[in-house]
């Protein structure tokens, strides 16, 4: 079971291994609270690509495009993360984005599932 949840919201016992997908630690939020097991931020968009989407909805068919093209070439990072999945029943990808609907975790559920 692949599932995502904002970083932010309190950690469940459901949510089995818990890996975070931003490149950028979310904002006040200690390493204690944030209760992550990995921190793949090689799996999130380049940095180029996060700042030129600036979370704007009109971009987002772009930044899904965009994104996609970056997850196939970056076949090591996406190896680790699909073995994390074949070791763990339950994975909850953690983002920090505010927009709960075009943040890239969506994208990367979406794609490994």
């Amino acid at each position: 079971m692949l599932k995502i949840k904002r970083v932010y919201e309190p950690m469940e016992k459901k949510d089995g291994l818990r890996i975070l997908v931003d490149r950028l630690w979310p904002r006040g939020l200690t390493k204690n609270k944030a209760h992550v097991d990995f921190w793949m931020k090689d799996i999130a968009p380049s940095p180029k690509l996060r700042i030129w989407f600036g979370h704007e909805p009109t971009k987002w068919v772009l930044f899904k495009r965009r994104y996609l093209a970056e997850l196939h070439k970056n076949k090591k990072v996406v190896e680790e993360i699909k073995t994390h999945m074949k070791e763990n029943k339950k994975i909850t990808l953690l983002y920090g984005a505010k927009d709960t609907m075009h943040n890239h975790a969506l994208i990367l559920q979406d794609f490994l599932s």
